[in-house]
């Protein structure tokens, strides 16, 4: 890191990213294997009390509520021995696992932890239990970089920090992450640096919630999305950095430097989160806010409700489908530890109000071409923290939210969707027509990245053939923090009313084989982001679309953004970027817009549009 960093630095070249070629040429050294990784005393999970509930006359037995988080849910106190030593066994093992099956979930009692530094791997969440961030405080350092992959941080994928407060050994902490690592409830008492050591590549990222006293350095980060936070300062953007009820966030000034900043987030609610109250596990649901601006727990304790853990159905990745629909039809919640659980039906959440939370990227396979999960068109459900990975069976859908046809309206009390992420292929053959599809009105979708694989195992333009990323029918659907990347055909496809975007991160699919495999009808490939024709009223602020053809570099692509060209339908900095010329935009959105040109790493921009 340089003693004074330059307040724009150029990233090499304009940080270009390319995954896969690096993925296959670069040795990715591991980091020397690192000190004091012994045994750690740690202590397992602590049990709520076991509370058995009422079976359906004539069922199976009723399934308890709360119990045992399990053995990869790590829950540390200030006495706990050998801290660091546990956090590093973990780090060692899961630093690049990249398509690994270890998951874990590491939290730290309210209390104060002195000389620490929890460096995270893949699969790895790391969170305070405490009510505040501010109740649980680290004298040190919660660090990802990205020395396994020879300094590129561009696959910093899964893993995440929430609820700490951070005072850093330097003055700033590392956090140099890309898609799928969200930073939630976080106090940092210092800097944020999203970069990783060397200003390698990095395309990031999101934080909500959060509070950074000193300045956030993207430096080579390619674009950010910052929600509902308050920060002493932002150093540069690169391509694409978006802010909404940031306090202290850059003025509006896109295109350049190409900031889009909104003063509040529309509407928004915080992601449910496990805490202590004494010695017994609660869940946290904070509750809705509009026109949100700042922290939501700035002035002590955060307005909303709490649920204990035994109303809470405890699940482990041996339990079936039918034992997760068992517990959702006796009235019991989920909380999915830390594993991955395969399905042979679909998870049904059919009752208004219920959460299903997952830790430690908990994560759901259909094996046999079945939705993973269904919503039902009811008020108030929360989805949150875990990851959906398609089966080798085609599915036609893997998350559906609101069954076709939902028309009830839930403005009060609406289903959100947060930090829920979709995988097709890398891990393994993975296939899914539609990956998310949201029925229901009033849905908000905060943080997700559905990612169709462009590198890892069964991976192919017909291997791990996704023709959709994210279908939205309903009316009224709100997404702030969407990343898509990679489908067929449309990654985004939206046909309800209404509906509004803050943030959009996209690539093209790298591996398009010609261009007749992307052709529609007279256009040339599908556009990134589609609104519907019949749509009405559409709006979007901060979308950027990529393309990396780099199996046939000739593809052109018409357009990233496709809209009816209605004064109801606005989109706020949009652009498009060539890596590296492979492939070619011809307009930004719709006929409107510079091409992109050449080997020029350069982005095409509309300010506004129409």
């Amino acid at each position: 890191m340089p003693s004074s960093p330059t307040p724009s630095p150029t990233p090499e070249p304009s940080g270009v990213r390319r995954r896969s070629l690096l993925g296959a040429a670069a040795a990715a050294p591991v980091l020397a294997s690192l000190a004091g990784a012994g045994s750690a005393s740690a202590a397992p999970a602590a049990s709520a009390t076991a509370t058995a509930t009422a079976g359906p006359a004539g069922g199976p037995r009723a399934l308890p509520g709360g119990g045992d988080l399990g053995p990869n849910v790590i829950v540390f106190d200030p006495s706990t021995a050998n801290i660091q030593g546990r956090l590093d066994e973990i780090f060692k093992q899961q630093e690049s696992a990249q398509f690994g099956t270890g998951r874990y979930a590491l939290l730290f009692k309210p209390g104060t932890y002195s000389g620490l530094n929890a460096q995270l791997g893949f699969y790895t969440s790391i969170a305070g239990l405490g009510l505040s961030p501010d109740d649980t405080t680290i004298n040190g350092d919660v660090t990802v970089d990205a020395g396994w992959f020879d300094g590129n941080a561009t696959q910093n994928f899964w893993r995440s920090a929430e609820n700490l407060a951070l005072v850093p050994v330097s003055g700033t902490n590392r956090w140099a992450v890309s898609q799928a690592a969200p930073f939630r409830r976080m106090h940092v008492r210092g800097g944020l640096n999203l970069a990783p050591d060397g200003y390698g590549w990095a395309s990031g990222g999101y934080i909500a919630d959060s509070r950074i006293d000193g300045t956030v350095g993207p430096y080579s980060q390619q674009q950010w999305y910052t929600r509902d936070s308050s920060v002493g300062g932002w150093l540069n953007a690169v391509w694409n950095m978006v802010f909404s009820g940031v306090e202290g966030a850059p003025a509006q000034s896109f295109p350049e430097p190409p900031y889009t900043t909104l003063e509040t987030t529309p509407v928004s609610r915080e992601k449910p989160f496990l805490y202590l109250d004494g010695d017994e596990y609660r869940v946290f649901l904070p509750e809705k806010r509009t026109g949100a601006r700042g922290v939501s727990w700035g002035n002590g304790t955060p307005r909303g409700t709490s649920l204990p853990l035994a109303q809470f159905y405890v699940a482990g990745p041996d339990d079936s489908a039918a034992t997760l629909n068992q517990a959702l039809e006796e009235g019991l919640h989920l909380l999915l530890t830390p594993g991955i659980y395969h399905l042979d039906r679909t998870v049904e959440v059919n009752r208004a109000g219920t959460v299903v939370l997952g830790l430690g990227y908990a994560t759901l396979i259909p094996d046999n071409g079945v939705t993973a999960l269904k919503v039902a068109d009811v008020d108030g459900v929360r989805l949150a923290g875990f990851l959906v990975d398609a089966g080798p069976v085609n599915s036609s859908t893997l998350l559906e939210v609101g069954p076709e046809g939902a028309s009830a309206d839930h403005s009060a009390n609406p289903t959100t969707v947060q930090d829920v992420f979709v995988r097709i292929g890398g891990a393994g053959p993975g296939k899914a027509t539609t990956s998310l599809v949201v029925n229901s009105r009033h849905t908000i979708v905060d943080h997700t990245w559905v990612w169709r694989a462009d590198h890892g195992d069964g991976v192919g333009w017909e291997t791990n053939r996704a023709d959709y990323g994210v279908v939205v029918n309903g009316d009224d659907v709100l997404i702030t923090g969407l990343f898509v990347e990679h489908f067929n055909k449309y990654d985004v496809q939206w046909n309800g009313e209404r509906g509004r975007t803050v943030f959009f991160q996209n690539e093209k699919a790298y591996d398009a084989p010609d261009q007749a495999a992307i052709q529609n009808g007279s256009i040339k490939g599908y556009a990134a982001y589609k609104v519907g024709d019949d749509v009405t009223e559409h709006e979007g602020w901060g979308l950027g679309s990529y393309c990396y053809y780099n199996v046939n570099p000739s593809i052109v692509q018409h357009h990233g953004f496709a809209a009816p060209n209605r004064s109801g339908v606005r989109f706020h900095g949009l652009l498009v970027v060539s890596l590296g010329g492979n492939g070619q935009y011809e307009c930004v959105i719709n006929d409107t817009g510079s091409p992109t040109s050449g080997t020029d790493t350069v982005p095409s921009k509309v300010v506004q549009y129409p």
